[in-house]
């Protein structure tokens, strides 16, 4: 009797822990039997923050954190590992500088950034690869394994020719054993500050396969098509066998980054491994800024076009990434960002909207948090050393950042995280 006892308290014991984690119910995210809608940023530099020493900053770090719940954030979008490589613009140090050695002081910055989290009550999404060249990622897997040349596109500008190189990573056998190498160190990680292993953190609200991975380039072949949903299937499925408890999405960008193929935008989320849609809405980067009308006209069909898929495929999705630039296209914090304020408007009124209406958009992250952190050069180019911003080391200082200083911005996100945090 005192076994059966024992044994039931700790099965309420587990169950009670379970209650914080974030759970996929029909089209919506539910935590502490309530809804839970993401009011979110991406911070993609926390864990570099978090590391004790250089390029660590955790006194910046932890004024961030408090500045983000202060608007209403919930949630943030973060990288968990990046790369080593001689391609210019990617971040530096990276978190592996070569196949199986790993940089624990920088880990240890993610630890901290988890930690500081979970005192604020966020929940992290963590990706764990890059399509995109800015923190290494797939590129660099194939030039480890394939001697493939990591050649930058930012000096090329041969996007085109980059994507389908990259998209190699999904069938080379070697780099997706390295690939699942580093997934299985981070997903069974324990935290070195709290000593709770990340399986067991309910702060990791989810696991993300990559940024924004693609299947090729704008037109990739039936075999490489298959490659990516395959890739998707078989990884997601790793995770789930390594963690039971967090969620797992794609990181995907939506349709365009499925090679503007919706058919295939949702074969690749149908998988029952994916447990929620994403996507992402870019107007200038999609050429669609030849004037505000049709920006947005365009933006409004994509963003209900998305919520619409997911509502087919009965799974939550979330808009994880948008942007606007400053007014001008400048990159100075100084300018203004009247025309990106009223983008945000816009954006997070639809996402509220039908929100509100039961459809299964389950929140935002906007891209992205730069806070405190300010450009270093006149040409708005990082570099090793300077302060961490929200635009990668692949675009200006300033592109796409959120400062602390852009007052009218912060109005916007603090309203309309205000409205997600009423529904429940």
């Amino acid at each position: 009797m005192n076994k059966m006892l024992a044994a039931l308290a700790c099965l309420l014991a587990l169950n009670a822990a379970a209650a914080d984690f974030v759970k996929v119910r029909g089209t919506h995210f539910e935590r502490d039997g309530q809804a839970y809608y993401i009011a979110g940023a991406n911070l993609w530099y926390g864990g570099y923050l978090g590391a004790a020493g250089k390029p660590g900053d955790r006194a910046r770090l932890g004024k961030e954190l408090d500045a983000l719940k202060a608007l209403g954030i919930n949630n943030l979008r973060v990288l968990a590992v990046s790369e080593k490589t001689v391609m210019p613009s990617a971040v530096r140090p990276a978190t592996t500088s070569a196949p199986g050695q790993y940089d624990e002081a920088l880990l240890q910055g993610l630890d901290f950034l988890l930690a500081e989290m979970a005192r604020r009550d966020m929940t992290a999404v963590l990706y764990l690869n890059n399509f995109w060249q800015w923190s290494g990622g797939m590129t660099q897997y194939l030039n480890w394994f394939e001697g493939t040349p990591a050649i930058d596109p930012n000096v090329t500008r041969d996007y085109e020719g980059f994507m389908s190189a990259t998209a190699r990573f999904y069938r080379s056998p070697q780099a997706q054993d390295e690939y699942r190498r580093v997934i299985r160190s981070i997903v069974q990680r324990k935290n070195t500050v709290t000593g709770k292993p990340y399986a067991a953190d309910a702060t990791i609200m989810a696991w993300q396969l990559a940024n924004e991975p693609r299947p090729g380039g704008s037109k990739p072949g039936a075999a490489e098509r298959d490659a990516y949903v395959q890739w998707i299937d078989d990884t997601a499925k790793y995770i789930h066998s390594l963690d039971s408890r967090h969620l797992v999405s794609t990181g995907s960008e939506g349709v365009v980054g499925a090679s503007r193929d919706p058919a295939l935008f949702e074969r690749a989320h149908r998988s029952p491994q994916v447990d929620y849609l994403t996507y992402h809405l870019w107007p200038k980067n999609w050429g669609w800024t030849t004037s505000w009308d049709n920006a947005w006209s365009l933006s409004r069909a994509y963003l209900n076009a998305h919520i619409d898929a997911a509502a087919k495929l009965g799974k939550p999705i979330v808009l994880e990434e948008f942007g606007w630039g400053r007014d001008g296209g400048a990159f100075d914090r100084r300018s203004g960002t009247e025309g990106r304020d009223r983008f945000y408007r816009e954006v997070l009124d639809l996402v509220v909207t039908r929100a509100a209406q039961g459809d299964p958009i389950a929140g935002f992250n906007f891209w992205a948090w730069s806070g405190a952190g300010r450009a270093a050069n006149p040409d708005y180019w990082w570099k090793e050393g300077d302060d961490f911003l929200g635009d990668p080391p692949q675009e200006e200082q300033g592109l796409y950042s959120v400062f602390d200083s852009d007052q009218g911005t912060l109005d916007v996100i603090r309203l309309y995280a205000g409205k997600l945090r009423l529904m429940r």
